[in-house]
């Protein structure tokens, strides 16, 4: 089993490397979201335990996310291929995310460190622009919908969400260097995190795929 973990702050740019990394070496990308929806579907016991939360609108608890998690993992194989992005979250959740390798037999093969100069994100996150009925992503003005407003792909109304408006950024950074940001620390003493400049797409998705194939 080969895992990496993908950490960034909001606009690094992690969902579309994952993407990129997944089509070339065969990767599945994981979200804390994507696993929950799978357990909630299946409907088994910890499926319907994260439901309960959800249902009542309440964060669901890290040793329920680990569960999902393990369960996950341990349902997919070893030769399997994992890109994590948006987990762990938090010091907590990398800790216990560890034990469960630990358990497996498994453990992290890299973690990788996206920065990105703070006006770059800002710029990128201000400039996002999403399609209300298709999902598809749109970056202004570098990537903009041919017809203003209205998506290329469906037609859809292509709109700039809520939390990608401006007022709304900063306070989003300030979060994730509060909550997420001492992961870098956590992983640079386990001599797996490795951290490249994300601010070139291009080179972002090259350097990735080297670091996964084992060559950085």
């Amino acid at each position: 089993m080969k895992i990496v973990i993908l950490l960034g702050a909001p606009g690094a740019g992690k969902g579309t490397v994952a993407g990129f990394v997944c089509e070339q070496r065969g990767f599945a990308q994981l979200s804390t979201g994507d696993m929950l929806r799978t357990a909630v579907r299946s409907g088994n016991t910890v499926g319907q335990l994260a439901k309960g939360y959800m249902d009542r609108g309440e964060l669901v608890p890290d040793e329920v996310i680990i569960r999902i998690v393990r369960e996950y993992l341990e349902s997919h194989g070893n030769d399997a291929k994992y890109l994590l992005d948006g987990f762990p979250r938090t010091v907590a959740q990398a800790d216990a995310l560890d034990r469960v390798l630990a358990e497996m037999h498994e453990k992290i093969f890299a973690v990788v460190q996206m920065d990105v100069p703070e006006w770059l994100i800002i710029k990128r996150i201000t400039g996002r622009r999403v399609c209300k009925q298709c999902g598809d992503v749109y970056n202004l003005p570098e990537w903009a919908p041919k017809v203003e407003g209205v998506c290329d792909k469906c037609g859809g109304p292509v709109i700039q969400r809520n939390d990608d408006k401006p007022e709304t950024v900063t306070n989003r950074l300030a979060v994730y260097e509060k909550q997420t940001a001492p992961l870098v620390e956590f992983y640079k003493k386990t001599g797996k995190l490795v951290r490249i400049d994300a601010s070139d797409r291009h080179e972002t998705d090259l350097n990735v795929v080297r670091i996964v194939d084992g060559a950085a």
